[in-house]
């Protein structure tokens, strides 16, 4: 899921293994053990386009990494402690940490607010991340811990930090590497958005008011239980809505007598009211969206041809058209590009409105080109609305999750 989340994710659990111990210190180790496999894509500046992709959500979202990195990484943690200026370090990460939460936060207040709205919720994220900035330097540089973890306890910790970050993607449509490098299967629920504010506000605000209370007070740990209930019990409610919406894209399949090989749903952007919903036939993808609040409950589908014989000519060995074919799961069309190239297209998140399939409508699109040794080449790799059109794309989601 998205970075806020896998922080919030992360300092919770710091919170409940060493929370009692070393107060908001947990918060940050977790945090940053939450964060450590979207660390990742610090390698796309060394890959390839296509190698890019499949790395991503890869061996660092597995069990073996969490495995080997805990030992790794709390040993390094259980050595910091010992040293004076490990101090000074811990204080420079949580100042850092603090700043990239609230200036994620006045993003999505300014995003998903009204101009009043933003206005007094950027207010309040400022106030938040001074007070916090006056709360950290007295925390961090001028009070010690006073229980110190065992290495044993940090090892713990942080194998339940790295661990729940892969585990918590599978439940999205992208899919996590979970037994990688034994195997490149990916595990993909397909119940919630990457991007989900209902399962990821109400944690946070419970582990910001979590953040304000004593260590040792039994409060602390009550709250931070009632932010995990609140997220479990939103990700089990997913989990049955997800088998609600199926239900209703078989009834739309069944109802248009339309006959398909494989089909799938999966929630857009943002909420888990909007869905996606796609079914191959032998030439076509069946692709549409479907809404909660649509007065009638079935998809509104739309015929895409394949076009797979756009790319027949692929070679067995094709790097690029493997990967890409894998990391789609098979849920693709191609298409020619009005400037000659071809276009891949991932059918599992379809389009951003369900009614428009243009070569710029598709939320995760991939262009081709064959090069002289007949294999093919990622030139460009795009998730998300075309640049400059990201605010008629927001409008067009909105208007669509209210329902037709």
């Amino acid at each position: 899921m998205d970075s806020l989340t896998q922080i919030v994710l992360g300092a919770a659990v710091g919170e409940v293994c060493l929370g009692k111990k070393i107060g908001n210190r947990a918060m940050l180790w977790g945090a940053i053990g939450g964060t450590i496999p979207d660390l990742d894509v610090l390698a796309n500046g060394f890959l390839g386009e296509a190698e890019a992709l499949a790395f991503h959500r890869g061996i660092s979202h597995s069990i073996f990494f969490a495995v080997v990195m805990s030992f790794v990484i709390a040993w390094l943690i259980h050595k910091l402690y010992e040293t004076k200026k490990g101090y000074l370090l811990e204080g420079g990460l949580a100042i850092l940490f603090h700043t990239m939460i609230s200036a994620i936060l006045c993003f999505i207040i300014y995003t998903i607010a009204g101009p009043i709205g933003a206005f007094i919720g950027i207010l309040f994220a400022i106030f938040f991340y001074i007070y916090g900035l006056h709360k950290l330097w007295k925390d961090y540089f001028f009070v010690r811990v006073v229980d110190k973890p065992s290495l044993r306890e940090w090892q713990f910790m942080m194998f339940m930090a790295l661990i729940t970050h892969p585990l918590l993607d599978c439940f999205t449509s992208y899919g996590t590497q979970l037994f990688a490098p034994f195997s490149n299967y990916r595990v993909a629920f397909n119940n919630i958005s990457v991007a989900d504010p209902a399962y990821t506000l109400p944690f946070l605000i419970c582990l910001i008011i979590v953040s304000f209370i004593y260590r040792t007070i039994r409060l602390r740990r009550i709250i931070i239980s009632i932010g995990f209930v609140l997220s479990s019990v939103y990700m089990l409610f997913t989990l049955v809505n997800m088998q609600r919406v199926k239900k209703v894209m078989s009834n739309t399949l069944a109802e248009q007598n339309i006959s398909y090989k494989k089909s799938r749903v999966s929630p857009s952007i943002l909420s888990n009211v909007l869905w996606t919903g796609a079914a191959e036939t032998d030439s076509f993808f069946f692709q549409g969206l479907y809404s909660q609040f649509d007065k009638k409950k079935n998809f509104k589908l739309t015929p895409i041809p394949k076009n797979h014989q756009l790319i027949a000519d692929a070679k067995e060995d094709d790097k690029t058209i493997n990967i890409l074919k894998w990391f789609s799961d098979g849920y693709y069309t191609v298409l020619r590009r009005s400037d000659g190239k071809l276009q891949f297209n991932d059918m599992r998140f379809g389009t951003f409105n369900g009614v428009d399939y243009g070569e710029d409508d598709y939320v995760f699109r991939f262009t081709l080109e064959k090069q002289e040794d007949g294999y093919y080449r990622m030139l460009d790799s795009k998730g998300g609305p075309k640049r400059g059109s990201e605010d008629q794309m927001a409008s067009q989601l909105w208007v669509r999750i209210k329902g037709i």
